[in-house]
């Protein structure tokens, strides 16, 4: 009998049937190829920072091309390193996805205002708060980081990932890792004589490989409160308590601390400056004093350092942390009240009564101040007496240390740290992407900022006259760190301190004791005229506070009391 063959099944058509073929883009591949494919993607798509930095640095083809390819290599080991860490199955997409949007967005930051993404940056970065990244945003940002995150992130959403038992995964996954190291440590010594001076006379190179400083800058911030946690909080406060001169005092003292944001000391007519940036406290007739280093280059470095009685060189070296100035202030039994424009007081006011200025019932009163939930300077002095009287009563008749934190000249929106009547310099920069002004507008906008900050701390010192007849009043103001504005092809703060320039670093430093805490604590106007040249740093804050309110601690050095030359004993 001749075979039959049976009759075909008939099935209804499936959507995979009709599933077109994959070009070899998109073709199935293993963890370890995708790593490799992404690190070569970055290599060549979000490091122009510092392949250009190179260049810039080596000047010929023939000194910066071997330089460009070392630090390749180097990076490039180093990212599969990582990389291999990841290689595991589909679920890894969303953790891959994301280091290709932080490396796009890092990339477009160093390009525009020539950051790089050290520990201290990458704090900075996880304390904005949102009117400071607001400020950040822009189209140009948006255009820069979809070219370079879009191919990467499509190719990720699309490019199926073959499966892999567990244990075969760890073993590959091991090889790869140990391989990448090997490569990168056996390039390193290879290369070590052209790279290792080239490393040490540019330390900021490190953290211009994209993205690998920036995991690890992230990883480093992240677990600095885990880190804080564990650490022990030493009392400095013990032994602290007024001076002789409150046993007779008719009117208690009320000191105002201004806490400047961006400030630069060359931008203050006071200083020198071409242009009067300071005309109201000029008329005022303030002490101002020239020669004034900062802490560090960034408020999360500064802020802590200049409250502290260590100084910055124990203050960084510290393995515990340290009540400040204001928990001693306070422990000697004197009002302290800390009020905020910015994003926060980075852990020194936390013992302390501290208040935001920006509080909804602020902006809600004061709507020609605010946008949105970001307010000029001038929201600071609204309700003092209010936040005065709300203080124990007590402290209050013995003497009031006000601290205010400004939003300041806080950059890359200079044009909105000042209101539109207060504009003197035209035309000014409305952009966040400095670059694409021109460089006198950016000037104009910068100068607008600090020509605001002049009349706020003018209108301070009218409010302080006001209260002359209750309190002997005074102000210092003090800014954080500087700026960047355009010098060197850099702009905004936050460069490593040991290669930051000076623009960051030099700071104002405005006194005004004409409310009677001058002649209270004997500090004449005239000798504080006679030395504003001498240079002083954020150290001699924490000690000049202490002298000029009278508390005697342990912890006070005479010697960097900016004020002790100048002061003589005045009871009462």
């Amino acid at each position: 009998m001749p075979l039959i063959s049976p009759a075909p099944v008939l099935r209804e058509p499936s959507t995979f049937d009709f599933e077109p073929q994959r070009g070899w883009v998109l073709q199935a591949r293993s963890p370890r190829t995708i790593v490799l494919v992404l690190t070569a993607y970055l290599l060549l798509t979000a490091n122009w920072p510092l392949w250009m930095e190179l260049a810039q640095l080596g000047r010929a083809p023939s000194l910066y091309v071997p330089n460009i390819f070392g630090m390749a290599w180097l990076l490039g080991g180093g990212l599969v390193a990582l990389l291999s860490l990841t290689a595991w199955s589909r679920f890894m997409k969303p953790l891959w996805m994301l280091l290709v949007l932080v490396a796009a967005v890092v990339q477009h930051y160093m390009a525009t205002y020539r950051m790089v993404m050290d520990p201290s940056m990458a704090l900075n970065v996880l304390q904005t708060d949102p009117g400071e990244a607001r400020d950040l945003l822009s189209l140009t940002m948006l255009v820069r980081v979809l070219l370079v995150a879009v191919p990467a992130i499509g190719w990720l959403w699309w490019v199926p990932v073959i499966p892999q038992r567990p244990l075969q995964a760890l073993w590959r996954n091991a090889v790869l890792f140990v391989a990448a190291v090997a490569v990168t440590v056996g390039g390193g010594m290879l290369m070590s004589r052209q790279l290792a001076p080239l490393m040490r006379n540019q330390p900021h190179l490190r953290y211009m490989m994209n993205p690998l400083a920036s995991v690890y800058s992230f990883s480093m911030a992240a677990t600095r409160p885990l880190l804080h946690r564990s650490r022990k909080l030493v009392p400095i406060s013990g032994g602290a308590a007024l001076g002789a001169s409150y046993a007779a005092q008719t009117r208690p003292r009320l000191l105002m601390l201004v806490v400047g944001e961006t400030a630069r000391a060359d931008h203050f007519g006071l200083n020198g400056y071409a242009r009067d940036t300071t005309p109201a406290l000029k008329a005022r007739g303030v002490v101002s004093f020239g020669d004034v280093r900062s802490c560090g280059t960034n408020t999360a470095a500064s802020v802590p350092c200049m409250f502290s009685h260590l100084g910055k060189q124990d203050f960084e070296a510290r393995k515990n942390d340290y009540e400040n100035l204001l928990d001693v202030l306070q422990a000697a039994g004197l009002a302290v009240l800390w009020i905020d424009n910015q994003s926060g007081c980075k852990g020194v006011c936390d013992r302390v009564p501290h208040a935001e200025a920006n509080d909804a019932a602020q902006i809600a009163a004061n709507p020609s101040l605010c946008s949105g939930d970001e307010c000029l300077d001038d929201i600071m002095l609204k309700g003092l007496d209010e936040r005065i009287a709300a203080l124990p009563p007590e402290r209050v008749a013995r003497g009031v240390v006000l601290v205010m934190h400004q939003i300041g000249s806080h950059g890359p929106a200079y044009f909105r740290r000042s209101p539109p009547n207060g504009k003197p310099f035209q035309p000014e920069c409305r952009t966040v992407t400095l670059a694409d002004c021109a460089h006198s507008e950016l000037i104009n906008a910068y100068d607008n900022s600090i020509a605001h900050t002049d009349r706020v701390l003018g209108d301070a010192i009218d409010w302080l006259k006001a209260r002359r007849s209750r309190f002997d009043t005074g102000m210092l103001y003090l800014s954080d760190h500087g700026e960047s504005l355009g010098e060197y092809g850099l702009f905004l703060h936050g460069v490593p301190y040991s290669f930051a320039p000076d623009v960051q670093k030099q700071v104002p430093f405005v006194v005004w004791l004409d409310g009677g805490l001058g002649e209270r604590t004997g500090v004449p106007d005239a000798c504080l005229r006679k030395s504003v040249d001498t240079p002083l740093t954020h150290d001699n804050l924490y000690h000049t506070v202490m002298g000029l309110v009278d508390v005697k601690s342990p912890t006070y050095a005479p010697t960097l009391d900016a004020f002790q030359a100048c002061r003589h004993s005045v009871a009462g």
